[in-house]
């Protein structure tokens, strides 16, 4: 029994160490680009990785003082909650439909969903700006949220499909019984058991459009209109870049989504947990 015990413990061991490894090559970087905020380009040229000395707390003062830092934060909050609104409210009602209604051709219309994996933004880059430039989308917050949204939806409603399908069928019965039809159905039990898969997919969503700079770089020339990762180029000169104030504005840019991400960690793990991700 003490040996089983011990075995059982050194599984434990390993499996911590192997954790504390990850967590170690994730967390590294993001360390090192908070520290680097407080250098001078001359400390950071001489030393990239060792501690700042002295701290030079000016750099993130100048990232709010000498930007357009606020616009840029609204900006990309806007696009952020408009595409995670949206996004959620279309995967939801896809991801519902694929899995509660039994219409021929359901099963076509979810490979058809899963093609949408395969097709990555950057090859379609180009027939979008097209079709943007002809709906007159072009340097419009919609431009980036319309995309934003359609090239999530494929992953995600797969990921409400799998949760959805899982809701037992007894639940729809009772409904049926007590007069409601699906949208009853929909509102008054799926809804109140979807949170853990709502908050998983919402986070994802937003950190896809909050990191987003391709997209924006392509469709938005107005600086008015600029995102907090297209700010960072108020910082690039033609000859230099100031690269410890442009590590200090991606520093305060990583804030709202970690901060979002820990109050929401606890529903998604119980969206992973729960099967949330199965197809």
């Amino acid at each position: 029994m003490i040996k089983r015990k011990l075995k059982v413990d050194r599984v434990f061991a390993y499996q911590y160490a192997i954790l504390v490894f990850f967590c170690l090559i994730i967390l590294v970087p993001v360390l090192l680009t908070v520290q680097a905020g407080f250098k001078t380009t001359g400390q950071l040229v001489d030393d990239p990785v060792g501690f700042p000395n002295p701290f030079i707390v000016e750099n993130y003062i100048k990232v709010f003082a000498n930007s357009n830092f606020f616009r840029y934060f609204f900006n990309s909050f806007l696009i952020m909650a408009l595409t995670v609104i949206l996004d959620l409210i279309i995967a939801g009602c896809g991801g519902f439909a694929l899995s509660r209604f039994k219409l021929k051709g359901m099963k076509l219309l979810f490979n058809y969903i899963l093609l949408g994996l395969l097709f990555p933004l950057t090859l379609a880059m180009l027939p979008l700006y097209i079709q943007l430039r002809s709906l007159k989308l072009l340097n419009t917050h919609f431009g980036v949220i319309l995309p934003q949204v359609a090239f999530q939806l494929p992953f995600h409603i797969i990921i409400f499909r799998g949760f959805m399908r899982q809701i037992p069928n007894e639940l729809e019965d009772a409904c049926t019984m007590d007069g409601f039809g699906k949208i009853g159905f929909l509102y008054h039990v799926v809804l109140p058991l979807s949170g853990p898969v709502i908050a998983t997919v919402g986070v994802l969503c937003m950190v896809f459009s909050w990191n987003n700079y391709f997209l924006p770089l392509i469709v938005i020339d107005d600086k008015f209109k600029f995102t907090l990762p297209m700010g960072s180029m108020d910082y690039i000169g033609q000859y230099s870049a100031e690269w410890n104030l442009i590590l200090a504005f991606f520093s305060i840019c990583m804030v709202p989504a970690i901060v979002f991400y820990i109050l929401a960690q606890r529903y998604i793990v119980a969206g992973l947990t729960s099967g949330a991700i199965k197809a």
